[in-house]
């Protein structure tokens, strides 16, 4: 049986890659800093399969975390077999009205717990020639992103990162996946502020992007962009030939709030 460790597995695309992997008779081990959630999914998962689920809470903004859990794992005797690098959280506004810590916190967990945690996984991976990598990305990695500033260049890091490393890879029987989602039906969007924008008037269900990413990730793709509008699609086609200014005026606009 495989284990896959999954972060940001408390609800949204996370969770629904916990009940997916389960499903395909998968062990889990669950990371999140909502421990109530993580007993919830236990319990369910539990009740259904007849699998292995190991939770970690743990909030993954503190400098420590990834090699906390990294030792947890360790120490509990636990082999993984995929790493999926799925936490993550935006924020809408102003780069200099903005909470510096907040945005600080989001380069953390978004960037450096994301690289920790590949860094420490894929090691061992390449050890035994086996295992498989998905980090969630967003299309917002295609871009800059004014009102969402950070956020935009965190993911522009993650699809870079994810993509450079799996060519890194490229002779081994270790995959790693870039899993770019459009705007999803989670949690996200309301945390973020971007539900009361157009962007998010239209959302993917958290399980059809979660299917996408694990159907990329067991198949060993470079990238997977899942849960696109007509629109963001057309958006997405124009970049190579649009002028950046008129880029950036666009995103601007699918992005403002109400109030904004």
């Amino acid at each position: 049986m495989k284990t896959a460790l999954i972060t940001g597995a408390s609800s949204g695309i996370g969770k629904e890659l916990a009940y997916i992997h389960a499903k395909n008779n998968g062990n889990l081990v669950l990371v999140a800093r909502n421990l109530d959630n993580l007993k919830k999914i236990k319990d369910d998962l539990k009740s259904r399969f007849k699998i292995s689920i190991h939770i970690i809470s743990k909030d993954l903004t503190k400098a420590d975390a990834p090699q906390e859990v990294y030792d947890e794992v360790i120490s509990e005797n636990i082999k993984i077999d995929y790493l999926i690098n799925n936490a993550g959280f935006g924020g809408v506004g102003r780069f200099h009205e903005r909470n510096l810590t907040d945005d600080l916190n989001m380069i953390q967990l978004n960037v450096i717990t994301l690289t920790a945690l590949t860094h420490l996984f894929l090691k061992d991976f390449l050890k035994t020639n086996t295992g498989s990598i998905l980090n969630v990305s967003s299309i917002a990695s295609y871009m800059p992103g004014p009102l969402q500033s950070v956020y935009f260049a965190t993911k522009a890091f993650v699809t870079s990162f994810t993509n450079a490393i799996a060519e890194e890879c490229s002779a081994t029987n270790v995959s790693v996946t870039n899993l770019m989602p459009g705007a999803t039906e989670t949690n996200f969007g309301a945390i973020s502020g971007m539900d009361k924008t157009d962007l998010f008037k239209k959302t993917a269900s958290a399980n059809s992007v979660a299917r996408d990413g694990y159907k990329a990730m067991i198949n060993g793709k470079l990238d997977c962009v899942s849960g696109l509008t007509l629109s963001q699609k057309i958006l997405i086609s124009l970049i190579p030939i649009t002028p950046k200014k008129i880029i950036l005026k666009v995103v601007k606009k699918l992005q403002k709030t109400k109030e904004q």
